[in-house]
């Protein structure tokens, strides 16, 4: 009987409405309404949706993977960050001095590099002779540090207290988020050359140890994005909230709706932000979905259920799953570029796997995986209880505790309060499992 309630329940045309519908809802609370609950704030309403609109562009991109082709990626915060360098090194003006301090040399060592990856293989399939492989590489090596190495120290030693870095191209803002998703997909191919041969648990473990790597690159080589000493004053897509406060004429139009021009212009920099991100998210919505609807769709999903029975009957299993992590990695870089963007900050040391790991696979599994619209659900639904659960949390805590008397346990309870979203993940996630196990929008 359960189950037979779960399909109906599944199959019911008014659920993704509905669904949406209250979520909708909450965020107009989160708007007008200000008590205990609710900020009441249009300022942190929208900016809790553009950072949902931006978790479920990241959220598609797993989905993509996992609801797809059922590849388990561990390393998304990797590929998030490999977005994030598309900003940098698109849209900021080019640093003075770095180019002639050492950026030719670094260009030529890159270039040695990549050209020994493919000197050992072409000598690898030539040969067959490791002994010839192993020089080859080793020779390499030897050659890319030598140029690399001075480059390095020249471009940080370029003015290190502002910049230290090698710059960017002047490029438009909006170019980059095209070329962080290059920047990821070039990874994920890189990546999947080597560990889509593996299994599943294995595909797991390497997946989050190259993220971390990625990640570790970013925190240490100063000359790529300053390493720990951040990036600021990243290029936006959008007015400047100052600029707009000192135009009359938004003052007025401010003042005709009764808002101070102070937080109208924050409301109009979210609502333009907004504006691009759904355009970017229903664009992607709208070729996954004739992408899942298509022959390659149908062909993924039968590998997905049966690997075994899609190599019998003539399919490259490895060669698609290559194709779908490539792509879902590629969406996943336009969204850590678009987060740069939002932020207008580059630092390596805020991406930790909790965030951007762990709770984009909460959003997928809750919303339903397998199902586009279930990711954009779930993303948007968790980000917004991932940043009230902060505030509710310890009011629910300080309810609780109110009857108890002053003493070490009250206090830890109290202490204890601001750790309550990881609580209250967990307990949405069980629950979830629990009553809807193919998530809250599960796969038609």
């Amino acid at each position: 009987m359960a189950t037979n309630r779960q399909a109906a329940a599944s199959t019911n045309p008014w659920r993704a409405p509905i669904l949406f519908g209250v979520l909708a809802i909450l965020f107009v609370l989160e708007g007008t309404v200000r008590n205990s609950m609710f900020s009441g704030s249009w300022n942190t309403s929208l900016a809790i949706l553009n950072m949902g609109l931006l978790s479920a562009i990241t959220a598609l991109g797993v989905n993509m993977q996992w609801g797809y082709a059922g590849l388990f990626n561990v390393g998304v915060v990797g590929f998030l960050a490999m977005g994030a360098l598309a900003p940098v090194l698109v849209s900021l003006p080019p640093v003075e001095g770095a180019w002639a301090a050492g950026g030719t040399r670094l260009m030529l060592a890159l270039a040695v590099g990549l050209g020994t990856l493919a000197m050992a293989k072409l000598a690898w399939t030539r040969t067959r002779s490791g002994i010839m492989t192993a020089v080859v590489l080793i020779g390499g090596f030897v050659a890319y540090r030598w140029l690399f190495d001075p480059a390095v120290i020249a471009i940080e030693g370029n003015n290190p207290a502002r910049h230290g870095n090698i710059g960017g191209l002047g490029l438009p803002v909006l170019l980059s988020w095209a070329v962080g998703g290059l920047f990821a997909a070039a990874a994920a191919w890189a990546i999947g050359k080597v560990a889509l041969g593996l299994r599943s648990d294995y595909l797991a473990i390497a997946t989050l140890g190259i993220g971390e790597i990625i990640v570790a690159v970013m925190k240490n080589e100063d000359w790529l994005a300053r390493g720990v000493k951040n990036i600021t004053s990243i290029p936006r897509p959008v007015a400047q909230e100052v600029a707009l406060q000192r135009n009359p004429d938004f003052v007025d139009f401010a003042a005709s709706w009764g808002f101070p021009a102070a937080e109208a212009s924050g409301i109009w920099v979210k609502l333009s932000y907004m504006s691009l991100f759904l355009v970017v998210l229903l664009v992607i919505i709208l070729l996954a979905e004739l992408a899942l609807k298509s022959p390659w769709g149908r062909m993924m999903r039968a590998i997905r259920d049966n690997e075994t029975a899609a190599e019998a009957m003539g399919k490259d299993v490895t060669r698609r799953h290559l194709q779908v992590f490539i792509l879902g990695s590629a969406v996943i870089g336009v969204a850590g570029a678009m987060m740069v963007t939002l932020d207008g900050l580059l630092a390596p040391t805020s991406y930790n796997p909790l965030r951007y790991t762990f709770l984009i696979w909460v959003m997928v599994i809750v919303g339903g995986s397998g199902n586009n619209w279930g990711a954009v659900l779930g993303a948007v639904t968790i980000w917004f209880l991932w940043i009230k659960a902060e505030v509710w949390g310890p009011a629910m805590i300080a309810a609780l505790t109110g009857p108890l008397a002053d003493g070490p346990v009250k206090a830890h309870l109290l202490d204890s309060a601001p750790h309550m979203r990881f609580i209250a993940m967990g307990a949405v996630l069980l629950l979830v499992l629990r009553f809807a196990p193919r998530g809250l929008l599960p796969e038609k």
